[in-house]
This record gives C-alpha cells, sequence and structure tokens, in this order.
C-alpha cells in the first residue's frame, strides 16, 4: 500500500517511518504544502532499484547493438568465451 506523509513526519516520526520503510521495502513518500517533495527507502531497497536499473539499461543497450548488426552467438559460443575470460583472470590473480 502506498505510503504517503508530510514531510513534518520525518522529523516528528521517523523511527516509525525508518520500521515502514524496513519492513514493507517500500519507498515513503513526502508531501509539503500537499505536493509530493521527496521519497525516503531503506538502503536495501534503494540498491535493489540501482540494481535493476543497471540490468534494464544493459538489456537496452544489447538490444540497439543487435539492431545494429546480423552477428549471433550461440549459448555454447557465449558460455565457452564466458569460461575463457573467467579462467585468464583467475590465472592473473595467481600470477
Amino acid at each position: 500500500m502506498l505510503q504517503i506523509r508530510p514531510v513534518s513526519d520525518l522529523r516528528n516520526n521517523f523511527a516509525e517511518i525508518s520500521k515502514i520503510v524496513h519492513e514493507t521495502a517500500q519507498p515513503v513518500f513526502l508531501t509539503k504544502n500537499g505536493y509530493g517533495d521527496m521519497v525516503v527507502m531503506s538502503f536495501e531497497a534503494y540498491e535493489k532499484l540501482q540494481f535493476e536499473s543497471e540490468i534494464y539499461f544493459k538489456l537496452k543497450e544489447a538490444e540497439m547493438q543487435a539492431r545494429l548488426t546480423n552477428q549471433r552467438f550461440s549459448h555454447k559460443e557465449v558460455f565457452n568465451r564466458l569460461r575463457q575470460t573467467l579462467m585468464e583472470k583467475a590465472d592473473n590473480e595467481n600470477v
């Protein structure tokens, strides 16, 4: 359920707002003079949002690259290249 509170609640009821954002993993929207002013969320929810945004951006980038070229790779080619890269990194770390 969407939580909308006046910005004064941040000062007057900080512990309650903190509990809400941590227990529900949902943001609390704060208003000032009846208009949206800011959003408060837990650090974990923020990190998840950032991670999902990064994945979305990378998928969009991959879609754009796919439109620009007809080159395609099988899953076997992709995983072989990935394994090779990981093995090279592991070898470099062991040196």
